[in-house]
């Protein structure tokens, strides 16, 4: 634990209460992919395993239950309470390239050729991309309400705060995970346009729009 990991989880645990409040303010997921929130699921459920057979502490075990929790409690809005919003036209990315080629990598990039080994592997990698689904809805509708954009950011920020977090524990306790390193990157680069259209856009007071 540091202040860039423990700042990393407050912007991830921000950016799912900011979801929340947006599905129950506006009582509606419009915009907002059903693909991307089932993917994140799948994250956790397959990352956070050990939860069941080994204890850390009690942060990171809270940690872990809040975020099974929001996620399957977020599909299960979108997927019932106010299923009759859900676009599937928009909502189209193919999200079954994205297990595939996240499933291949962890057999690639994996510390230890034993099942729950494999499978956080392969949480960090369908992590990186998970986002996709959503940055297509954008690209698709070429906007989005700003609360919604709130919530793309903040999770971005979480995973961009855990590069400086790798870099302190390269040097503070000689520990350097190529794989979260790696997956990470991808991940930040994949937001970086958002994070440039948001800056440009939604921080200086304006609706998130995509250039023409």
């Amino acid at each position: 634990m540091n202040l860039f990991s423990f700042t990393g989880d407050l912007s991830h645990l921000a950016s799912i209460l900011i979801l929340l409040y947006a599905i129950e303010k506006n009582r509606s997921i419009a915009g907002i992919s059903l693909k991307t929130q089932s993917l994140y699921v799948l994250v956790y459920l397959t990352r956070y395993l050990n939860l069941f057979y080994k204890y850390f502490s009690l942060y990171n075990s809270l940690l872990k239950i809040v975020f099974i929790g929001s996620s399957s409690y977020t599909v299960y809005l979108m997927t019932n309470k106010y299923k009759k919003d859900i676009q599937a036209n928009v909502d189209s990315f193919p999200s079954r390239y994205l297990i595939g080629g996240s499933f291949v990598l962890s057999l690639i990039f994996t510390y230890h050729y034993r099942i729950p080994d494999v499978l956080w592997s392969f949480s960090i990698w369908l992590e990186a991309v998970a986002i996709l689904p959503q940055l297509f809805i954008l690209q698709r509708t070429g906007e989005a309400e700003n609360i919604t954009t709130h919530y793309i950011f903040a999770l971005g920020l979480y995973r961009a705060l855990y590069i400086p977090n790798w870099i302190w524990r390269y040097f503070a306790e000689d520990r350097f995970d190529y794989i979260s390193v790696l997956a990470g990157l991808i991940q930040t680069a994949i937001y970086s346009d958002f994070f440039y259209i948001y800056y440009n856009k939604v921080m200086k007071g304006k609706k998130f729009e995509l250039p023409v």
